[in-house]
């Protein structure tokens, strides 16, 4: 009997979890603290190795203060990034990114920098 995998809903829970901690600057401890979890825990959730249940994921909903909806495909709430946004931010490193380049107040850099990353990724 081979192993199951984590269920894709689950895993685009924790991708969004994920992308929220990140995005308000937040630790897996922090988050830890909050939730009355250790941040192994946290991990856990987020790499969706184990299942968020419905009163910690409402819990986490408060936390980051939106609405529980947001953990799921087809919200509407128009201050909700979609899911392609939550599937770039999912790393630090590309938050990171995200946050210096908004920093950038000359219009002619940010398209310089744009066509540069383009081209390094190999985009036309």
């Amino acid at each position: 009997m081979s192993k199951r995998g984590p269920d894709p809903r689950d895993v685009q829970v924790a991708r969004r979890v994920r992308a929220l901690r990140l995005e308000r600057g937040m630790s897996q401890t922090d988050l830890g603290n909050r939730l009355g979890v250790t941040f192994q825990q946290v991990q856990k959730y987020e790499k969706g190795t184990n299942r968020i249940g419905a009163g910690r994921l409402q819990r986490i909903a408060e936390v980051f203060n939106v609405p529980i909806s947001v953990f799921f495909s087809g919200s509407e709430s128009a201050d909700v990034p979609s899911s392609k946004l939550f599937e770039l931010i999912d790393t630090a490193a590309s938050l990171r990114l995200l946050r210096a380049y908004s920093r950038i107040r000359d219009p002619q850099i940010q398209q310089a920098l744009t066509r540069l990353t383009e081209k390094i990724a190999g985009e036309n």
